[in-house]
C-alpha cells in the first residue's frame, strides 16, 4: 500500500504542510518553504543550502545562522518526507466568503444533516486522518450537481441545527465534513477543503460550493487561510493505495 503523501501549499508568507499519515500540520516561514523541493543528492542540496544562505545574507541575516537553520530544517523535511510524493496545491486566488447561512433547511437536508453529522463525529473519532479522508473522497463520487450556494446553505443550516443537539463541541474539522457528507447524500454535493494560516498558526477546515466559501465566522472577512488538501470535485490530487 503507497504510504499517505504530504499535502504542501505555498504563499509569500511561506508554506502550510499537512502530513495525512498522522494529520499533523506543520507551517513554514518563506525560507524553509525553499527547502519543500529541496534535491536528494548530497552536492546537489549543499549547494541548494549555500545558495538559499546567500540569498538571505544579502538581505543582512547572519550567514552562519541561516545556514545552520537550513541545514536543520532540511533535516527535518527529510524526515517528514521519508520517500513519500509531496503534493503542491496550486496557487488560488482569495475566494468569495460568506458567513451565517441565509437559506433554510429543508426536509431533505434536515435527514441528511443527521446521518452526516453522526457520521463525521463517529470516523474523525475511531479513525486516523487518512482514512476519513478515503472516506470523504468516496462520498465525492456520489452522483450528483455541484451544489449551488443556497444548496449548500440549506445543508450547513441543517447540520447547525443538528449539532445544537450534541452535547460535546462540533468544531470546524467536524461540522465542514458534515456537510461535506450530508451535502453528497442530497445530490448536491460540495468540496471539502483543508487549510492553515500563518499569523497566528493555525489549521482549519471548511467548505466551498459554487466558488464561495460557506458559513464562516464574522471575524474572518479577510480570508487568512491557504488551501492545502481539497476532496471534492475539482480535487487537484487522488491519493491512491
Amino acid at each position: 500500500m503507497t504510504p499517505p503523501g504530504i499535502y504542501a501549499a505555498r504563499s509569500p508568507a511561506g508554506a502550510a504542510v499537512l502530513d495525512l499519515a498522522t494529520g499533523r500540520w506543520k507551517v513554514l516561514d518563506p525560507i524553509a518553504a525553499g527547502l519543500l523541493d529541496l534535491p536528494t543528492g548530497r552536492r546537489e542540496r549543499e549547494a541548494a543550502i549555500e545558495e538559499a544562505t546567500a540569498h538571505w545574507a544579502a538581505t543582512g541575516a547572519d550567514p552562519d545562522r541561516v545556514r545552520a537553520d537550513l541545514t536543520r530544517v532540511a533535516a527535518d523535511l527529510d524526515h517528514l518526507r521519508a520517500d513519500r510524493t509531496v503534493h503542491s496545491a496550486p496557487p488560488t486566488p482569495p475566494p468569495a466568503v460568506r458567513f451565517a447561512p441565509t437559506a433554510r433547511p429543508t426536509a431533505r437536508s434536515r435527514a441528511a444533516a443527521g446521518v452526516g453529522l453522526a457520521a463525521a463525529l463517529l470516523l474523525l473519532r475511531i479513525l486516523p486522518i487518512r482514512h476519513v479522508v478515503a472516506v470523504a473522497r468516496a462520498a465525492a463520487r456520489l452522483p450528483g450537481r455541484p451544489a449551488r450556494v443556497q444548496d449548500a446553505e440549506a445543508v450547513l443550516a441543517a447540520v447547525l441545527a443538528a449539532g445544537a443537539w450534541w452535547p460535546g463541541r462540533v468544531a470546524c474539522l467536524e461540522e465542514s465534513l458534515a456537510v461535506h457528507l450530508a451535502a453528497a447524500l442530497t445530490g448536491h454535493p460540495v468540496r471539502w477543503v483543508l487549510g492553515a494560516r500563518f499569523v497566528p498558526h493555525g489549521a482549519h477546515a471548511w467548505v466551498v460550493a459554487d466558488g464561495h466559501v460557506i458559513g464562516q465566522d464574522e471575524n474572518d472577512r479577510v480570508w487568512p487561510y491557504l488551501p492545502v488538501l481539497t476532496i471534492g470535485s475539482f480535487e487537484q490530487v487522488a491519493e491512491r493505495g
